[in-house]
C-alpha cells in the first residue's frame, strides 16, 4: 500500500509540513527539526504516503510494540494507529537537537474505541537521527507501556496496579 510513492507526492507532503507553522512560529531553527515536529503535530492519514519525504527509504523504527525497517513499514505503523484509535494527536513538549541527533518529549492523546471507550494520554519521548540528506534514518520511541497504557485499561489495569504495589513493597 505504501511501497510505491511517486516522488512528487513525497515532496508535496514534505512541503505542506514545512509550511504547517505560520512564519515566525517554527518550533526550532534547524529546518529538519521543525519539519519533523510539524509533521508529528499535524499528522493525518493523507500524509502517510508522503513520509518518504521525511524518512529515509531504509529508516529504522522501534517502539515498545514494533521494530521495523523501511519507510513503508513505518507508514503502516502510523496507518494502524489511525485505523484503531480515534483522534490520535501528538503534542511535542520538549525539543533537544545536537547535530544530526534529535530528542523529543511528547504527549500522545487519543480515544479508544468500542465498549468502555476512553480518552487517554501517553507521555513519551523519541530519539531520532538524521541522514546526510536531512531525512530521519533512525526513530526510537521510549514510553512505559505498563504505566502509560496497561494500568489504564479496565481489567488489566487492576492487575498491573496490584503488581506494581507488590513490587514496591
Amino acid at each position: 500500500m505504501f511501497e510505491e510513492v511517486p516522488e512528487e507526492v513525497a515532496d508535496e507532503v514534505a512541503e505542506r509540513v514545512s509550511e504547517a507553522a505560520p512564519a515566525g512560529t517554527e518550533r526550532h531553527a534547524d529546518a529538519r527539526v521543525a519539519r519533523v515536529v510539524a509533521l508529528y503535530e499535524t499528522l493525518v492519514p493523507a500524509d502517510l504516503p508522503g513520509l518518504r519525504g521525511v524518512y529515509a527509504d531504509d529508516a529504522r523504527f522501534k517502539d515498545p510494540f514494533n521494530q521495523v525497517q523501511g519507510v513503508a513499514a513505518i507508514a503502516r505503523i502510523f496507518g494502524h494507529m489511525f485505523g484503531t484509535l480515534d483522534g490520535p494527536r501528538f503534542r511535542v513538549i520538549d525539543i533537544v537537537a545536537d547535530g544530526d541527533a534529535l530528542f523529543l518529549s511528547w504527549d500522545f492523546n487519543f480515544r479508544t474505541r468500542g465498549t468502555g471507550a476512553a480518552a487517554m494520554c501517553i507521555h513519551g519521548a523519541s530519539h531520532l537521527r538524521f541522514d546526510s540528506q536531512g531525512r530521519v534514518a533512525m526513530h526510537r520511541d521510549y514510553w512505559d507501556a505498563a504505566e502509560e497504557l496497561y494500568e489504564k485499561l479496565p481489567l488489566l489495569g487492576v492487575l498491573m496496579r496490584w503488581l506494581k504495589r507488590r513490587a514496591g513493597s
